[in-house]
Parts: C-alpha cells; sequence; structure tokens
C-alpha cells in the first residue's frame, strides 16, 4: 500500500482553541511526523468463490490495478483474489487494523498469518522485508463485508535498518476504554497504541518508535454512539496529535462543526471536547512526538538519505530481502484455516482451531 498526498485545510484562528487546522480527507490521508501515511479500505465485497475471490464477473475493471470501487469493492492490486501481492518495504513500520474480513500475510522470512475481524498486525520492515497482504473471501453463501487502516509509522534513523519483525495483536487484548456520559450515551475507545486511564495497549513490535512510553504515541479507534459526549485527554504539548472523522453524520471538536471525512490537527496538551451529531460516528486519532529527521520516500522505501534510496533499491534488486519462499506472490492460506501466526523463528500462535 503505497504513497503519500498532502491536502491543504483551514488553520483556526481561535488562539484559545485546540484546533490547529481542519482538512477534507483524500486518498490516503495526511499524516503528521512521526506517521508517514494512513488509508482506510472500506469493501463489500460478494460470496467467494472456490478460489476465495468474488463470485461476480471481474469483467471491466482493471486488474492488477483496480481501485475504482465498481459495484462496492476494490481487487486492489489482486487478480483472483482482492489485495496486495508481494512487494518490498523497508526503513518504517506498518501498523494494519483489520477492523472487518480478513487478512493473509506471507513474507520473505517464511512467517505468515491470518487475521482480522478487530486483529491488528504490527510489522517492522527494518533493514528490508517483502511481504503480501491478501483478503480471502471466505464466505460461499453470504457477503464479505471488508474494513481495513493501514498506517506507517517512521522508524528514525538508529533504527532504520533493525531487523524485521511482526507482532501480532489480537482482538482479545486489545483493551476497550468505555466512557458513559451525563445522558447515558456511549463512547467507545479501541487502544491499540498507547493508554488511556489506566488502560494500556499491547506491546508494539520491540523497535518501535511506539516502544518508548515517552515518544506518546497512542493509535485509538473511536466509536461514539448518537448524541455522546466525550473528552480526549490531554497530551503534552510536544506531541502532534490528529483526528480523522470518517464515518457518521455530523460531530462538534471544541464547538466547531466538523463535517464527515475531515481532519482535525489538535494540540495535544488541551483537553477536548467531542460532541457527537444525530448517528453513530467513527473516528481514528494518530499521536506522537516527531522525530524531526529528513524524510525521503522512494515508493516503499523511506530513509534519510537519497544514497540510503539507492542503496536499498540496489540492495532489493540483489538479494530481494530474502527472496520469496511461497508459491505464488499472492499467497493465500487454505480456506478451512482460522486465525493464526507464525512468526520467522517456527513459533506458532493459533487463535481459530479449523
Amino acid at each position: 500500500m503505497l504513497g503519500k498526498t498532502v491536502f491543504p485545510g483551514k488553520s483556526t484562528q481561535m488562539s484559545t482553541s485546540p484546533i490547529k487546522q481542519i482538512a477534507p480527507l483524500g486518498f490516503p490521508w495526511e499524516t503528521s511526523d512521526p506517521f508517514l501515511f494512513c488509508v482506510h479500505h472500506e469493501d463489500f465485497y460478494p460470496a467467494g468463490n472456490e478460489q476465495m475471490g468474488p463470485t461476480v464477473s471481474l469483467a471491466g475493471r482493471q486488474l492488477g490495478n483496480d481501485f475504482q470501487g465498481k459495484d462496492g469493492f476494490r481487487m486492489y492490486h489482486g487478480r483472483t483474489v482482492p489485495g496486495f501481492p508481494a512487494h518490498p518495504h523497508r526503513g518504517f513500520e506498518t501498523v494494519t487494523i483489520a477492523r472487518k474480513g480478513l487478512v493473509d500475510h506471507s513474507d520473505s522470512l517464511g512467517a505468515a498469518g491470518r487475521f482480522g475481524d478487530g486483529d491488528v498486525q504490527w510489522m517492522t520492515a527494518g533493514k528490508g522485508v517483502q511481504h503480501c497482504e491478501m483478503f480471502p473471501l471466505l464466505n460461499q453463501d453470504s457477503d464479505n463485508p471488508f474494513e481495513l487502516f493501514q498506517i506507517w509509522l517512521n522508524l528514525p534513523r538508529a533504527k532504520k535498518l533493525a531487523e524485521p519483525h511482526f507482532a501480532m495483536l489480537w482482538h482479545e487484548s486489545i483493551p476497550v476504554f468505555s466512557h458513559t456520559d451525563e445522558q447515558n450515551r456511549q463512547t467507545e475507545v479501541n487502544v491499540i497504541a498507547g493508554q488511556i486511564g489506566t488502560l494500556t495497549a499491547p506491546a508494539p513490535a520491540p523497535n518501535s518508535w511506539a516502544a518508548n512510553t515517552d515518544n506518546e504515541v497512542a493509535i485509538w479507534t473511536i466509536k461514539m454512539a448518537p448524541g455522546a459526549v466525550w473528552s480526549l485527554p490531554a497530551a503534552s504539548a510536544l506531541a502532534n496529535r490528529t483526528l480523522y472523522f470518517y464515518k457518521g453524520s455530523s460531530i462538534s471538536v471544541a464547538g466547531e462543526a466538523i463535517s464527515p471525512y475531515h481532519s482535525v490537527k489538535l494540540h495535544a496538551d488541551r483537553e477536548t471536547v467531542l460532541e457527537n451529531g444525530p448517528e453513530e460516528a467513527h473516528l481514528l486519532l494518530l499521536q506522537g512526538k516527531p522525530q524531526h529527521e529528513p524524510v525521503v520516500q522512494y515508493g516503499p522505501f523511506v530513509m534519510n538519505t537519497q544514497e540510503e534510496i539507492r542503496s536499498a533499491l540496489q540492495e532489493f534488486q540483489e538479494t530481494q530481502f530474502g527472496g520469496w519462499p511461497w508459491p505464488t506472490h499472492a499467497h493465500v492460506h487454505p480456506r478451512e484455516r482460522g486465525r493464526f501466526a507464525l512468526f520467522a523463528d517456527g513459533t506458532e500462535v493459533v487463535m481459530d482451531r479449523s
């Protein structure tokens, strides 16, 4: 999942407001240091066929690069099964939040997994890894709804060439903060990174910028009932904080009306009151202290200098970051497999038995 685009926004003129800027969401979403990229995919896949692809005709699609959303879904770079066949990364981390549906992971280190329905994969690309992310449609008698966030978190210079690694944050282990306001309306927050009150997220990958709590990295998905009111707790003034309102009818942030599909950059050190409108609202919060290092990006490689980018390209051409040990570049696991993670050291965790 590649690329980054910056969109113009409007800056608030109220010096006392916690709001720095409001901007429409494009594709992908604009992020701030230490984040590089954020994309939200939602697809309404039909029933799956024997190959775990869509049962409907794929005629009229630009297979291999299908992002148009025809009939409510995309094949992305997949040709039979939707998803992203093998591609390389270096110098950053991917945080993949599979809210609905399943993701099949396979990589050049021989690691693999199937996760979804609220699970999160936190992968450190570090010095270089290839992986594929395919979206198998297991339900043959019903639709296969799918929703996913992928977030790129930068690695600082000292960790750019860390050993590749992935951690699984199974949804059973992700804490959910719940707040009930004076009108008995609820707000729920899935704490994927960071903490709220006494609730702390599972440990991220060990070389992550988020592994040091002093960096104040927070990744939260927020669901607000109609009319719910909740205050975002304050962090430090050094942290960058952005709130993404991606589903709902309307919300108010610090008294300012925000339309759907807009981002709000905030002063992190100011408690900020959120008040939802008449429909259930869904938001994403990204927060962290910046790294203040140069960023040079060439597609899936993110380094600090152009020379490092040239070195990454040359090394990938020579080594393929370990090659590809799977039968196809769009590898999917057997239909009957449940959620699992097979790590590069041979350790396997099985969450759902076949």
